[in-house]
């Protein structure tokens, strides 16, 4: 029985790996094929399963599927500005009657809306409208333009906004405030860009430009423009400025509610109680409504939109201390004798209520401060990038801004100077350090026609380049992206804390509640105000945040390390599944291999021109970017062989290249191709080809005309590091097979010098995807590691892509990971990483988890029959403002932590 369903939300060949293998694991599938260009799926089962169950499947993930018969409709959908605005459309469009399916695409700016009966247009605008988040659906047809980020008015932010704890997902902001979730507050994204340097005049400071030059209003030299403070900065002054303020007034009442521990109290000789309570309330006034006023703002808006959080408990808390306070000056008759003093005065908590807030205050302040430090990895890249380069143009050198430089523009780099783009050496050579992106301490030499990457750093000669690569397209600026994306995504463990999260403050108000009547009817004298300060310190104690923290926090530094290091995370999930990693493919070339392959020899039939079948090879194989293929025409060069012009070529994966040069058909490649091109290969090269591959070299055949004309040999090194990483790997019990495209004999040798698992030859890539999907159906965790676009279908079907930097477009796009240098021996820290971040948020979701179950109990008093313990509610809120804190803390040690 075979049924086709529709597929939504896939992007990639990733996605096309994970959904078919989430419909391979459903019970009584023979098998399922997902096909990502028609976004379908061919579903084979022994017996009818319900579309039930493949929904289930798919449920925790970010796909659907339906039926045929389902209507499906894209609408146009303008307002949307980031992947946080993408999700939170989608969420809104989910939830309206009807929709069975509803997937938003950011980039075309549309809706797609699947449902079983036709739903009116207004009943979809009526939704988004209600939701108040500035976004509009349109009729079918109507062009819907994107809404245009705002830009920053800190010089250096992206005027773009997020929660750190990412409740909304990735939910952005185009202005600082409270996340409407959590109450927190937003941060502000880096700007990925670089920034060009601006001038401005020391006397007239309206007057800036681009480029240096004289003052058009006193003639000044104009100077470099100081950046301008950036966001985070802002806040974290602003928020210290309203902690210094709190405090100034919240010390003085602090002394004149403790000074009744003095005998014979002085002050009450100056004035009377209920004075001295009437000054407490006074000073009280600029704490609470305005030091910390944002607090109770926050409390309001949780409660009202029923997202409870950290600030609706203190807002309860620290709000009933204060106004009990205040009800107890105005109305103090209203009150029994046991909550007044012998002058019959009602006892306040002035002190309380402020001490309370000024220490959840200090804590934002604190937090502030650490968490600027956890996306400083960001910060440290974006400082790599050069704002200003030297352009060649007619001979003569000019400065231009780095926004100015376009592709094919030749450009000066001299000692000591960042490279600013990506590009070739056109001319020169020097020694470069790649440190900063490569993790690799020593500079390495290059020379004309080698790559340079921006923001590396020029040894001590001077070159010229050619720019390949500009603006967001350099490697710099696509690992900056890449960070920036992965360290604000969720990892499938985020998920455990927020199923607690969403149950944690309504239980901590209902232990509250019997906090207050158990004590009020078993507690002793005063007990009813045993009970009020008891339930006010299970409120202030409780610390949602701290478990809210634990992992993006984690995950945030722990993305950062590893683009130090050369490893960079596509999403935060990898982290979470490369140290369950049991199984490692790998291919030979570019993987294993240096990547850098070259033609030993040629051997041609004796009767045959070895310069002219050189040409033919060189000819043909100039049409394919293949390493095999320009090692080819690089060797034709040398020989100063001029190649002829080829046409109607075809490249057979896994096989060889075929063309047609001078009216002649040539095929390049394996006995494989010769056999389906139907080309003899006689017995006496046969022999010596076999001779050559049992040394772990690679053989091509070359034919014209239908007829063998010999065959050339080339050699790949062997990576030096690649024994080491490897033998590694195997020693932590990782098995490691190399599948390749390349011929048995060759194969065989590589794998033996390795001393490999296990391996296989001569695999296309549908093979190689096949025996990925076999290994993981034995119950194996599979990562798949390789750089060419062979290597694409088994780097989508296993549970973790690896992709060497070194490689194609196309294998690091469906990849999850890629390393950047394209060496082995960062797949070691990346599984070293993963076992460090996930040991990370384990320590901060228990220390979340331990505080808050001692911290709550003990708030309430369960000590105090036994020793006589009670926990003051200020002490509850110093405990609560430090333990969001001790998370982030915790979470900076990954900054320094060392991978193997």
């Amino acid at each position: 029985m075979k049924h086709t369903y529709q597929i939504s939300g896939m992007t990639c060949m990733g996605c096309r790996g994970h959904v078919e293998n989430s419909l391979n694991n459903v019970e009584g599938v023979t098998n399922a094929k997902v096909d990502l260009e028609k976004a379908s799926a061919k579903i084979e089962m022994g017996k009818h399963i319900p579309l039930e169950k493949f929904q289930n499947a798919l449920e925790d993930s970010n796909y659907s599927i339906y039926s045929d018969e389902d209507m499906v409709e894209i609408y146009p959908v303008s307002g949307m500005t980031c992947m946080g605005c993408r999700s939170h459309v989608e969420k809104t469009l989910k939830k309206v009657e009807g929709v069975k399916f509803a997937e938003v695409n950011l980039e075309k700016s549309e809706a797609r809306i699947v449902s079983k009966e036709n739903i009116p247009l207004k009943k979809l605008q009526k939704a988004l409208k209600e939701d108040d988040g500035g976004y509009e659906i349109h009729e079918p047809g109507k062009k819907a333009e994107p809404k245009k980020k705002k830009t920053s008015n800190s010089g250096e932010g992206s005027g773009v906004f997020y929660c750190p704890m990412h409740c909304e997902g990735d939910k952005t902001y185009d202005k600082p405030g409270d996340c409407p979730v959590c109450g927190m507050d937003l941060v502000e994204e880096a700007n990925l860009k670089p920034q060009a340097t601006k001038y401005t005049c020391p006397m007239h400071p309206e007057v800036v430009q681009d480029g240096p030059g004289d003052c058009p209003k006193c003639g000044m030299d104009l100077v470099p423009k100081e950046p301008e403070e950036s966001s985070e900065n802002k806040s974290y002054k602003k928020l210290l400025k309203k902690f210094k303020i709190a405090v100034i007034f919240t010390l003085p009442i602090f002394i004149i509610a403790m000074s009744e521990m003095i005998p014979g109290n002085p002050l009450y000789d100056i004035l009377d109680i209920k004075y001295w309570n009437w000054i407490q309330f006074g000073l009280s006034l600029p704490v609470v409504f305005y030091a910390t006023w944002m607090f109770f703002e926050r409390a309001y808006r949780s409660i009202k939109t029923w997202n409870l959080n950290m600030f609706t408990l203190i807002g309860i808390g620290a709000g009933v201390a204060w106004i009990f306070s205040v009800f107890g000056l105005l109305f103090p008759d209203f009150f029994p004798p046991q909550f007044k003093t012998d002058g019959g005065a009602v006892h306040v908590y002035f002190e309380a209520a402020t001490v309370i807030l000024t220490l959840v205050l200090l804590g934002q302040v604190l937090e502030a401060r650490a968490h600027s430090k956890t996306n400083s990895a960001i910060k440290e890249l974006l400082k790599l990038a050069p704002n200003k380069a030297i352009k060649v143009v007619n001979g003569e050198e000019k400065e231009v801004s780095i926004d100015e430089i376009q592709k094919g523009d030749v450009l000066r780099v001299k000692p000591g100077d960042k490279i600013p783009v990506d590009g070739i050496i056109e001319n020169g050579n020097s020694n470069i350090d790649e440190s900063m992106i490569t993790g690799e301490p020593i500079p390495v030499d290059k020379a004309e026609g080698d790559k340079v990457s921006s923001g590396t750093i020029n040894g001590n000669r001077s070159f010229t380049m050619k720019a390949e690569k500009v603006g967001e397209e350099t490697l710099l600026s696509q690992i900056i992206k890449m960070v920036n994306d992965a360290s604000r995504s969720q990892a499938p463990i985020q998920k455990l804390a927020d199923r607690i999260s969403a149950y944690f403050v309504p239980v901590v108000v209902i232990i509250s509640v019997i906090t207050f009547i158990v004590w009020a009817v078993y507690g002793p004298e005063p007990q009813y105000v045993y009970a009020l300060v008891n339930a006010i310190a299970v409120l202030i104690i409780a610390c949602p945040c701290a478990l809210g923290l634990a992992t993006p926090m984690s995950v945030m530094v722990g993305v950062g390390k590893g683009a130090q290091n050369g490893v960079l995370i596509k999403n935060a999930r990898v982290l979470e599944q490369m140290d369950d990693i049991d199984t490692l493919i790998i291919d030979k070339t570019g993987t294993i291999t240096e990547g850098k392959p070259r033609v030993e020899k040629v051997e041609v039939i004796s009767d045959q021109n070895k310069d002219e079948i050189i040409k033919y090879i060189a000819s043909v194989n100039s049409q394919s970017e293949h390493p095999l293929a320009r090692a080819t025409v690089d060797f034709a060069k040398e020989k100063k062989l001029e190649l002829m012009e080829a046409s109607d070529f075809n490249s057979v994966t896994g096989k060889g290249v075929t063309g047609m040069v001078e009216n002649k058909k040539v095929a390049i490649g394996n006995d494989k191709l010769m056999e389906a091109e139907s080309v003899a290969i006689p017995s006496e090269i046969t022999e010596k080809t076999t001779a050559e591959q049992q040394e772990g070299k690679t053989v091509s055949f070359v034919s014209v005309k239908g007829e063998i004309k010999g065959y050339f040999t080339i050699t790949d090194p062997i990576k030096k590091t690649s024994k080491e990483a490897l033998s590694s790997l195997m020693d932590d019990g990782v098995e490691v097979y190399m599948f390749t495209g390349d011929n048995e004999r060759t194969a065989k040798s590589v794998a033996e010098e390795l001393g490999l698992t296990g391996f296989k030859a001569g695999m296309l890539p549908e093979d190689k995807q096949n025996e990925v999907k076999k290994l993981q159906n034995e119950g194996k965790n599979v990562a798949m590691a390789g750089d060419g676009i062979n290597d694409a279908p088994a780097l989508a079907q296993a549970d973790i892509g690896i992709a060497m930097g070194t490689g194609t477009d196309v294998a690091i796009e469906s990849a999850e990971i890629t390393l950047v240098k394209g060496d082995l021996k960062a797949v070691k820290k990346a599984k070293e990483l993963s076992k460090k971040v996930m040991r990370n948020i384990k320590e901060n979701l228990f220390f979340a988890l331990i505080y808050n179950t001692i911290g709550v109990p003990i708030a309430a008093g369960v000590l105090y029959p036994v020793f006589g313990l009670l926990l003051s509610p200020m002490i509850a809120a110093l405990a609560m403002s430090f333990s969001s804190v001790s998370v982030i803390a915790n979470a900076l040690r990954l900054r320094a932590a060392k991978l193997d």
